[in-house]
């Protein structure tokens, strides 16, 4: 039933002539029903909301919504018992600046913890390191404004755009996870990129193959987030089951 209602709204959520994550992602209140019945979080459990913003790597280009990244890792978590609903809030072709732009269609959504995929286009279009710290600096302050948990993906610079650009470039996610003191994790295309077989012909996006892969990769320490966002307690009566 879950597959059936996330294909129908694939059809008829759009913005501006194309389908809008966050707004199918509002809509997908249940966390699909996988696994065995023991593997399933216990009744009356909250649901931890997580909010992926990020940008075509996260977002599923050229994947079938079941496929993406966030439907992946919700179902990932759903399988190891826990009781979540993880939001698509990636756009094709985003930069850190647009994703700061819109960061409220995100925190209208209300997430506990914000996994935050940005940099890979300011990055292909050479934008100066600097403004893209600016952007994830904005982001991050708003989210610690409302007490949001976060995990940063780092994301690193083409060799191509010279050793000078690529060495400010890498080095902006690691200091602003130490700065805020956000969880991290280094390169959210870790164990994929260069991969011909984890990425779809343009060499740049992942593939099924891929996202599973990163989705793999990443998964512990979403999880680890996960449990400490239930063990310290969620808002009452926020993410109560359907």
């Amino acid at each position: 039933m879950v597959t059936d209602l996330r294909r129908q709204l694939q059809r008829v959520v759009t913005f501006g002539g194309r389908l809008w994550p966050l707004a199918l992602a509002l809509c997908l209140a249940l966390c699909p029903t996988v696994g065995s019945a023991d593997s399933q979080a216990s009744p009356g459990t909250p649901r931890v909301r997580i909010a992926v913003l990020g940008d075509s790597l996260s977002a599923g280009y050229g994947l079938d919504p079941a496929e993406a990244f966030p439907a992946r890792l919700e179902k990932a978590l759903c399988e190891r018992g826990h009781a979540v609903e993880v939001l698509n809030a990636g756009v094709s072709g985003d930069t850190t600046a647009g994703g700061l732009a819109r960061l409220d269609w995100t925190l209208a959504a209300e997430p506990d913890l914000v996994l935050l995929e940005l940099g890979g286009n300011d990055a292909l279009r050479g934008i100066d390191p600097e403004s893209v710290e600016q952007n994830l600096d904005g982001i991050l302050v708003a989210l610690e404004k409302r007490q949001v948990r976060v995990l940063l993906a780092g994301m690193r610079a083409p060799r191509s755009l010279g050793a000078g650009y690529e060495k400010s470039f890498n080095a902006v996610f690691p200091r602003l996870a130490e700065r805020h003191q956000v969880a991290f994790y280094p390169f959210f295309l870790a164990g994929v990129a260069g991969n011909p077989a984890f990425n779809q012909p343009d060499g740049i996006h992942p593939n099924a193959a891929g996202v599973a892969e990163i989705t793999r990769r990443i998964l512990p320490l979403v999880e680890q987030l996960v449990v400490e966002i239930h063990q310290g307690g969620i808002r009452p009566n926020d993410r109560k089951p359907d």
